[in-house]
């Protein structure tokens, strides 16, 4: 019933945030400097000819009329039609999303693979040499920018040893998973600091437990007891951490997609901001909101089912 009850209220809580986030975007982006009109016709540009663009993108309306066509256009599922090339921003969005899931799901699944055994060496044996070898990785991990860590890749497996490929996504599978393997990797290193000092800090936290000690105590062996309570319950405290560094996650796939030309998401929005092209800015942030917003509901909800204690 508690575990019900949270749940209900963690939806009830998405509500207003959503709410919240199509006010903030729409404002943002109707902020943008320039006009849509001067981009669609460029040389041709006259104040009678950018007048009858602007009716005909419905931006000569109050501000707050075009909000709330848009917040219409919301609810029923659409997010609007592109001004400079009258295709559906669903349709747009809907055909780059694949790339972009290929980055995100890759980052994080690389993230997870190195970060974990890092945390484990590190927190076995406090204070020792190879805890504070582990402990100069986050540090040197959140001082790099993911431009300068997308490049090195491209250099060193790309160009030197041509391991993967250095730009585009490919056309079959196989090819989608080798070309998005360097813009993965850029995106874990720069999110396994943060997973890194999570983990052993609560490794740390866990192996002074006394059903850890209790563990020992009977004679459990070391690497059992390592794998079987500490790291399971590391793990859970570390969920809510993931679910909150995903907002960081997208904005590191926007820098990558541009490092590495993969067409997915993110450089249809900043090719849609230089157009001036609202409703693709909208419709995109709109998207990477609602993943963010969905992911941490999700990540709570499931630090709630394996700690009963959240929930209560």
């Amino acid at each position: 019933m508690n575990f019900l009850f949270y749940t209900g209220k963690r939806f009830l809580q998405v509500i207003p945030a959503l709410f919240g986030i199509s006010v903030a975007v729409f404002l943002l982006v109707h902020a943008i400097p320039g006009d849509p009109a001067d981009v669609i016709l460029g040389q041709t540009s006259t104040p009678a000819r950018a007048k009858v663009i602007h009716h005909m993108l419905g931006i000569d309306r109050p501000v707050f009329v075009q909000y709330f066509s848009f917040l219409g256009h919301l609810f029923h599922g659409s997010l609007g039609t592109s001004f400079y090339n009258n295709d559906s921003v669903t349709t747009l969005i809907a055909g780059r999303l694949s790339a972009t899931l290929f980055l995100m799901v890759g980052g994080i699944l690389l993230a997870l693979l190195i970060s974990l055994p890092l945390a484990i060496l590190a927190a076995s044996k406090e204070g020792a040499l190879r805890d504070q070898a582990v402990r100069v990785v986050p540090i040197i991990g959140l001082g790099m920018p993911q431009v300068w860590i997308g490049i090195e890749l491209i250099l060193l497996l790309g160009l030197k040893v041509h391991l993967f490929p250095v730009s585009g996504f490919g056309d079959t599978f196989l090819q989608h998973l080798r070309s998005s393997f360097l813009p993965a990797l850029s995106i874990a290193i720069g999110l396994s600091p943060i997973l890194i000092r999570s983990l052993r800090a609560a490794m740390l936290e866990i192996l002074e437990a006394d059903f850890v000690l209790t563990a020992k105590a009977k004679g459990i062996g070391k690497s059992r007891v390592m794998i079987s309570h500490v790291v399971r319950n590391a793990v859970i405290a570390s969920v809510t951490v993931l679910g909150v560094n995903i907002a960081y996650l997208v904005g590191s796939t926007v820098i990558v997609e541009r490092v590495f030309a993969i067409p997915a998401t993110g450089s249809l929005m900043i090719d849609a901001i230089s157009k001036r092209d609202y409703p693709i800015v909208q419709g995109v942030t709109i998207f990477f909101a609602v993943v963010v917003v969905v992911v941490n509901l999700l990540a709570d909800l499931i630090h709630a089912s394996l700690d009963p204690r959240v929930a209560l």
